[in-house]
């Protein structure tokens, strides 16, 4: 039985077929389909030994081929790590300051980079430091931008140590860290990075001025707050090559008193792209105040989370490429955003999973799909659900996890799927409360009955 999907009206897509260049580095994406980053949770891991730790996985290799096949213009890889000592979660790639061009880490990456880019993509790797953002059990005394620790929203969930600020030695590591990765994936045939300064990791603690409170040249006003992305930018510009793509992930908005504005976004924009980024995907929330669903009518409507802010961003850079991403279910709201608010591109996170060919089959000559797949649960197209995007988050974890064991992702929208899926993240919440450091807790697993051979059906 066909997948039950989200109703769009009958609108041509071909916008979201035209190829993309980018100002700086002169690549051109084939069209204007993003597969965003998500969180894998799939390389090496030994926490007695983490120079074995972060290595992709032929899982890894699996999963970013099949993307690659599905037609996607832009591929972002999950978060991979640039310090070893601060992890989003154990399974998360790494790449740490130091790490030689050569042996089996980077023989692991230079097949990554090729799986990626089999299909034409443009394929970038996301570098991230989480900062305060990594568990106690993990790094009991993270480094951030100010001794600032996270107790509110997912901070009530998980633990989280309490933050030191970092020295200034500390922050010439970072930089160092972030501009040895960008050259050594360069080295191992990626097209490009994109920095994660959104949703509260430690790029986005130095923007925000309810993380940053410094009195140095890293804090106060925005364009202190900004300097150490600026840094990063400028040291990963001179260490690689002109054709080496340069993007960023920021909020729009972040939804706190205080917070990283609207205003200082379209600021920052403009600051970025004079530090030549290529692409810049608007985003917004943080771990403190997520906001991964819609507040408010008017956004679901028009679908995108975050589209009323960057409606007001976007036009702050005349050069670099804006993408945003949340919410999107339909082609129309995907053709609305290019056509009628002024994006550049598409991002999509949980579909791409759901459906790794969507490009493809939204794109087809014959008349493709007008809308995603519509799940029964994690459905992010209400006002107020709060709880959607954990449920839709955990459904597209195990989607990846199907794909990087070579199976179909099952149907969301099939209430047998449904109901492994309940029993599988019943499995995983237990796993959850008990798991130590040693335990790589990456995703929900579906009844093996449901599995299919990857390519055996396509809906």
């Amino acid at each position: 039985m066909a997948p039950t999907r989200y109703e769009g009206r009958d609108v041509d897509p071909t916008p979201l077929g035209k190829p993309l260049s980018f100002p700086f580095s002169n690549r051109v994406a084939p069209n204007r389909f993003m597969k965003v980053a998500m969180t894998e949770r799939l390389a090496t891991w030994d926490p007695d030994d983490i120079t074995a730790s972060g290595i992709p996985t032929e899982q890894l290799l699996n999963l970013y081929g099949h993307w690659a096949d599905g037609g996607w213009g832009t591929i972002v890889t999950g978060n991979i790590i640039v310090d070893p000592t601060h992890l989003e979660a154990a399974g998360n790639m790494i790449v740490a300051d130091g790490e030689p061009f050569s042996g089996p880490r980077f023989d692991a990456y230079r097949r990554l980079a090729a799986a990626g880019k089999r299909g034409g993509a443009v394929f970038l790797a996301q570098l991230n430091h989480p900062g305060r953002q990594t568990e106690a059990a993990l790094q009991p005394d993270p480094v951030s931008a100010s001794a600032v620790q996270l107790t509110k929203g997912y901070g009530a969930l998980y633990a989280f140590g309490r933050p030191h600020a970092a020295t200034a030695e500390e922050i010439a590591a970072i930089k160092a860290a972030f501009v040895h990765a960008a050259v050594y994936l360069e080295k191992a045939g990626f097209d490009g990075i994109q920095l994660h300064a959104a949703h509260g990791y430690l790029l986005a603690q130095f923007l925000s001025p309810t993380t940053n409170l410094r009195d140095d040249s890293y804090g106060g006003p925005l364009p202190n707050r900004a300097r150490l992305i600026t840094e990063i930018a400028d040291g990963i510009r001179s260490a690689t090559s002109p054709a080496f793509l340069l993007a960023v992930k920021i909020n729009s908005v972040e939804f706190q008193d205080a917070g990283f504005s609207t205003d200082e976004a379209g600021r920052l924009v403009a600051l970025l792209e004079s530090h030549g980024f290529d692409l810049v995907e608007l985003s917004g929330g943080t771990y403190e105040a997520p906001a991964w669903h819609h507040k408010k009518e008017s956004t679901r409507r028009r679908e995108a989370f975050f589209i009323e802010f960057a409606e007001l961003v976007a036009p702050r850079a005349s050069r670099a490429r804006c993408f945003i991403t949340g919410g999107i279910r339909t082609v129309g709201a995907m053709v609305d955003a290019l056509t009628g608010s002024g994006m550049d591109g598409v991002g999509l996170g949980r579909p791409s999973a759901t459906e790794p060919r969507l490009p493809k089959d939204i794109l087809r000559q014959d008349g493709g799909f007008k809308g995603c797949i519509k799940p029964l649960v994690g459905d992010t197209n209400v006002v107020g659900a709060e709880d959607s995007w954990g449920m839709g988050a955990a459904m597209a974890g195990a989607h990846m996890l199907q794909m990087s064991l070579n199976q179909e992702p099952v149907d969301p929208s099939e209430q047998a799927t449904v109901d492994s899926f309940r029993k599988g993240f019943a499995v995983w919440v237990e796993a959850f409360t008990k798991r130590s450091k040693r335990d790589v807790l990456d995703h929900v697993r579906i009844e093996p009955a449901l599995a299919r051979p990857y390519g055996s059906s396509q809906a």
